[in-house]
């Protein structure tokens, strides 16, 4: 009765939100359309289910007002409470970006440590035929910001464990989910790919900071994080098929860091592209790759390279979209020119 078993994203996330509400009576969530009665439990069916049981005093609408969805849970963190607020797109954080860098952020800091900020802001992005304001990938952005922690999950596993120490951390912690890896059966998704994984049904945390190796290989590593992740895992397999062998490697969290993670592949490969969906120029990646070549350039055998998305708007037009987000060719062409390089 209680074998772990493989499911979806979105469940992952479901069944985390459930145990950690049942856990602490201070969890509770606020967004818009999480809550309906019959209706889809979120823009992507991550909170289906859950007015049933916890009712709309711990599953809260709100209206359509990303500040005064941040600035409420701002205030009940301090209140107190452990609020999950559920950003509908990642794209909307920036209507609240006073709120979120200047308060959120910085007060335990200016405060001497006497405030706390225990809260998460659930946050989808990728693009997924929603155009420039809705198919964003912010954490460069967000990346920028010391006081916050960024989680950003490439499978059901993940997203579970980590959603749960989200939740019972003091900071504010921003879960990035990418759209594509949901799984929902609600729409058809041409480039998402097939993720389940067996999920414990007991509770268990994931710490943050502790990258996650999907992949074994000794000839390069590739970074990237959601998407990307299995992107890389694609290319990974054209390559092995050439005799390049491609370890892919997951952060879990870009704040904070595993940087002992990276430099031990590194010791094995020589060789490192990154890949990520947000714009190439100064993305995460270019912060990445400038910290490596600083402090790691002795374990380099050639020049990091990296495969981001162009630094134009992202595009409606479902050709164009795909032309904008990073391929697996693009990242294997990118793994045959630094193994060629040296």
């Amino acid at each position: 009765m209680n074998q772990p078993r493989p499911i979806t994203m979105a469940r992952a996330l479901r069944d985390a939100l459930t145990e950690e509400m049942r856990r602490d009576e201070r969890v509770f969530c606020l967004g818009e359309d999480i809550g309906i009665p019959g209706g889809w439990g979120g823009a992507f069916t991550v909170t289906w289910g859950l007015e049933r049981e916890f009712g709309p005093e711990r599953v809260r609408n709100t209206p359509v007002s990303e500040t005064a969805i941040v600035g409420a849970a701002i205030g009940a963190a301090l209140g107190g409470m452990r609020p999950v607020a559920d950003v509908q797109y990642s794209d909307f954080l920036f209507c609240a970006m006073d709120q979120l860098v200047n308060q959120a952020a910085k007060l335990c800091y200016m405060s001497g440590g006497q405030a706390s900020i225990p809260l998460v802001f659930r946050a989808p992005v990728g693009a997924n035929s929603r155009s420039a304001q809705h198919g964003q990938c912010p954490e460069t952005v967000l990346f920028h910001v010391p006081g916050l922690k960024i989680a950003c999950p490439a499978g059901p596993y993940d997203a579970k464990g980590l959603l749960k120490t989200a939740i019972r951390d003091d900071s504010p912690v921003i879960f990035l989910e990418h759209k594509l890896l949901y799984g929902a059966q609600t729409r058809k998704e041409p480039r998402a790919p097939t993720v389940t994984e067996v999920v414990p049904r007991e509770d268990y945390t994931l710490p943050f900071g502790q990258a996650r190796r999907w992949r074994e290989g000794s000839d390069v590593t590739v970074l990237g994080t959601m998407l990307m992740v299995h992107v890389a895992l694609q290319a990974a397999e054209m390559l092995a098929g050439e005799g390049i062998e491609a370890e892919v490697l997951d952060p879990r969290t870009l704040i904070p860091f595993d940087w002992e993670a990276l430099a031990a592949s590194l010791r094995k490969t020589g060789r490192l592209v990154i890949a990520h969906e947000d714009h190439r120029r100064g993305g995460w990646g270019a912060e990445i790759a400038a910290t490596v070549h600083a402090e790691f350039a002795d374990l380099l055998k050639a020049p990091v390279q990296r495969v981001a998305a162009p630094f134009v708007p992202l595009p409606f037009s479902p050709p164009l979209e795909e032309a904008f987000v990073p391929s697996a060719e693009q990242v294997a062409e990118a793994v045959r020119k630094i193994v060629a390089a040296g």
